[in-house]
């Protein structure tokens, strides 16, 4: 008895750790959030903030404590959930025909990253002289998490892997809010004031109605996990919010309805992202300075083979340099997203292209696993 409950305070402890580390996370990220919105970074500012913040905190905890903690999957998980509502809500339900119009592109570029990934992935591979499986992890543009849970169970190289992810989604992230920002010039207006206003600004309605949209999104999230849908913190939010969305033309009386998500949401969604993504910097082990410049080879690659694949796009289609650039790039979904409904560049385009993309890339990892384990056989 006496064990069982030295186990459950030793729990409940380090439970309660865990928030208490998560919350000087998020108050570390806003403080860095706010100084990048005054840098004109807007389009990021606040998951730039998160990285940096959950980086910090991470392997400060590591230093004094001489313990290393594991990301917070379920921050994680509220953030993905949190900017999923956004972006459901924002949708208009009027443009998703543009999935029927353009349903060759959105398939093929899957396809494409995967296959360019893999064919980087060999490159990199004999680069670093380990096996391909390896290689293939590191390079294919999906899940951080997923990538390096699947890589410690099947290799000896877990480290490198997250390495080469965290390279590739960190360098997106602070790379495309750069180009957004020469893109499409944001007004230098934007002041700390301006934010914190924003911030606290919001009615009781709209609170009560998020509140109740949020437990609607975790009821679908739960069933969407247990019907394995990929990433369903995500996209079952999206799903969530685009009923909403449509809402008035199902149900004429709330027509006049002008539900508007608060601000400070949007915030912290944005902000826990970041977090876990600077929770995975944290942790990662030391690797030699050679090893960290090999591993940006595959990562230059990657953006290399997604600018290709954008120009192809543009080509093919009347979408602008930027909205291509977001629908082609390997960075997370979420993120990039966000950065398209942040700028107002073809919210509708870039969402239907990543959720497709987020799909068929979860969707195909068994077959792509299965085929590297018989070849080893």
């Amino acid at each position: 008895m006496l064990n069982f409950e030295l186990l459950k305070a030793t729990l409940t402890f380090r439970t309660l750790e865990g928030y208490g580390v998560l919350a000087i996370e998020v108050v570390l990220a806003i403080l860095i959030g706010l100084g990048l919105t005054l840098a004109r970074l807007n389009g990021a500012a606040w998951i730039l903030g998160g990285i940096a913040g959950g980086a910090i905190v991470f392997s400060s905890y590591r230093s004094l404590t001489h313990e290393s903690i594991q990301p917070n999957r379920n921050a994680r998980k509220a953030g993905q959930l949190l900017i999923g509502l956004t972006i459901g809500l924002s949708l208009q339900h009027t443009n998703l025909d543009i999935l029927s119009s353009q349903l060759l592109i959105f398939l093929g570029l899957p396809a494409f990253l995967m296959l360019s990934g893999a064919a980087i992935g060999f490159i990199y591979s004999r680069i670093e002289t380990i096996d391909s499986l390896t290689g293939l992890l590191a390079t294919t543009p999906g899940n951080i998490g997923v990538m390096a849970s699947i890589a410690a169970d099947y290799t000896e190289n877990t480290p490198l892997v997250s390495l080469v992810q965290l390279l590739r989604f960190t360098t997106v992230i602070f790379v495309m809010p750069l180009i957004a920002d020469v893109t499409v010039p944001q007004s230098t207006n934007s002041t700390i004031a301006q934010t914190i206003q924003k911030i606290v600004t919001a009615s009781w309605l709209d609170l009560q109605l998020s509140l109740l949209v949020i437990a609607i999104s975790l009821i679908a999230v739960y069933f969407g996990s247990r019907l394995k849908i990929p990433i369903a913190a995500f996209l079952c939010a999206i799903a969530v919010g685009l009923l909403f969305d449509i809402l008035p033309l199902i149900v004429p009386t709330f027509a006049q309805l002008d539900f508007q998500f608060p601000f400070f949401l949007k915030l912290i969604g944005q902000v826990l992202l970041g977090v876990t993504i600077g929770e995975y910097w944290g942790i990662n082990p030391k690797l030699g300075a050679f090893t960290i410049v090999r591993a940006f080879i595959p990562v230059v690659l990657m953006l290399v083979s997604a600018a290709f694949a954008a120009f192809i796009i543009h080509q093919l289609t009347d979408w602008n340099w930027l909205v291509c650039l977001l629908v082609a790039s390997p960075g997370g979904s979420p993120e990039m997203i966000w950065i398209a409904l942040t700028l107002h560049q073809g919210t509708d385009i870039v969402t239907a292209a990543h959720v497709i993309r987020l799909l068929i890339i979860n969707l195909s990892l068994p077959l792509f696993l299965s085929y590297h384990l018989r070849s080893k056989l």
